[in-house]
């Protein structure tokens, strides 16, 4: 019987077992150093957050892998001997395969502050790091101040997870306004005016310079390139992450910055495969980044890599890109592309509404030659995946956006007091007529 080891128990490597016990018998291994059971990564905020039990972010009951015939084996990869089809594990544990799937996800980005690793700076990405946190600042007594470093998305959550316990936030961000890489100026400053609402010291341009030591080796406070000294107990490092990939330096197989694979996932090694936050496509799809650290493209590659795994041999093909996010109390959407001030092309052109008073807003962008839509951005309000994905497979002009703006409301008890606003003040920006058609089910289902 073939068997297939899996190293990783994240959302990549879980779906690709699942699916190939789906489609064979093959025998079926999943190593991993840290939980005994797969989790929910993303909902790991809300266990510190007192919203959910650590097993109620576990999809799987515990009986399920032994059910499904799928062997876990707890335990830290040290060596690949591709040679010999074999894995060295700590304690010098052996094991052997027919075809290896690494898949083993991403670790936090240092990048060589003094005081790095004191007691009480830490991370955000594994269970190690969120039992870590419950130990560093349970309370605003044992934790009376703590310092971000970072002002992604972890960075964001940590800072939400830390004042759900009334800790007071330093947050240091070294752009000049949050998150401004990636989303245009517009919602990047209402970011920035909703972080210094929830009470969080949001200090932009501002660089790590060094965390100080007390006399036990703890963090005791930060200093930073603009000369402030900011005493804390607690110093999250959230600078983004990179692939887990150290233990595969000798290994013979090829790397970059993260696992180098094609589109079929495969790497350099026959019958050595990638997937998920570690893998690096050798040749980009699209705008995507070669490194797609997102949970939804870990879990479309164990998706097809299992059938290809399994005799039908299947392309890794991610679709227009989506994501999602939380802002606090904020919820974000983007379907297709959307670029920030600084990287955006020179054929993009943006339509931006705001809410007045509340913090809701949509991003659209488009061709500034045929008016084709190119991608939106959302902030409080929910659309529908679906429409947007085939708008931009037909596309659709920004005018037919605007025109059939209703069929994509999700929320009509939220979304339908801003349509009218919104096509509003596009007509007013474009000199147009639209307007609005009447909300289709029939349209939406594509019948």
């Amino acid at each position: 019987m073939e068997h297939i080891v899996i190293i990783g128990n994240g959302i990549a490597g879980v779906t690709a077992a699942r699916h190939i016990r789906k489609l064979s018998d093959k025998k079926i291994t999943i190593v991993s150093s840290e939980t005994d059971f797969f989790f929910s990564r993303t909902a790991l905020m809300y266990v510190y957050m007192g919203y959910m039990k650590f097993e109620h972010i576990q999809p799987y009951e515990n009986w399920f892998w032994k059910k499904n015939n799928i062997d876990l084996v707890k335990g830290y990869v040290t060596q690949v001997d591709h040679k010999n089809k074999g894995l060295l594990l700590t304690g010098d544990k052996k094991l052997n395969y027919d075809k290896l799937i690494i898949a083993t996800g991403s670790k936090p980005n240092k990048f060589g502050w003094p005081g790095q690793d004191l007691k009480g700076v830490q991370g955000l990405y594994s269970k190690q790091d969120l039992d870590l946190l419950e130990k560093n600042a349970p309370n605003s007594k044992v934790c009376p101040r703590a310092v971000i470093i970072g002002g992604g998305l972890i960075g964001i959550e940590m800072a939400e997870m830390l004042r759900s316990r009334n800790i007071p936030v330093t947050f240091l961000v070294r752009e000049k306004s949050f998150w401004n890489g990636v989303l245009p100026d517009g919602e990047s400053q209402m970011l920035n005016e909703h972080i210094l609402q929830h009470h969080i010291d949001l200090r932009l341009q501002t660089n790590l310079k060094e965390i100080l030591s007390d006399e036990n080796g703890r963090a005791k406070a930060v200093t930073t390139d603009t000369g402030d000294t900011i005493e804390c107990n607690v110093v999250g490092l959230t600078p983004g992450v990179s692939p887990n990939i150290d233990f595969l330096k000798e290994s013979g197989i090829k790397l970059g910055r993260g696992v180098m694979v094609n589109r079929y996932l495969e790497t350099n090694i026959q019958d050595i495969y990638a997937i998920g936050d570690c893998a690096e496509q050798q040749e980009a799809i699209g705008n995507r980044r070669p490194i797609e650290a997102v949970w939804y493209t870990g879990r479309m590659m164990g998706e097809a890599l299992a059938q290809t795994i399994c005799g039908n041999r299947t392309p890794y093909n991610p679709g227009h890109w989506f994501n999602s996010a939380k802002f606090l109390d904020i919820e974000y959407q983007t379907y297709g592309w959307v670029f920030s001030s600084q990287s955006k092309k020179e054929y993009e052109e943006h339509f931006h509404w705001r809410h007045p008073k509340e913090k809701i807003s949509i991003t659209i962008a488009y061709h500034k030659g045929d008016r084709k839509f190119l991608g939106i951005n959302t902030f409080g309000i929910r659309l529908r995946h679906e429409i947007f994905d085939r708008w931009l497979t037909e596309e659709r002009t920004i005018d037919y956006v605007m025109e059939y703006l209703k069929d994509a409301n999700f929320d009509p008890e939220f979304f339908a007091d801003y349509e009218n606003d919104i096509i509003s003040k596009y007509n007013s920006e474009f000199a147009t007529n639209i307007q609005p058609r009447k909300k289709s089910w029939k349209r939406i289902l594509n019948l």
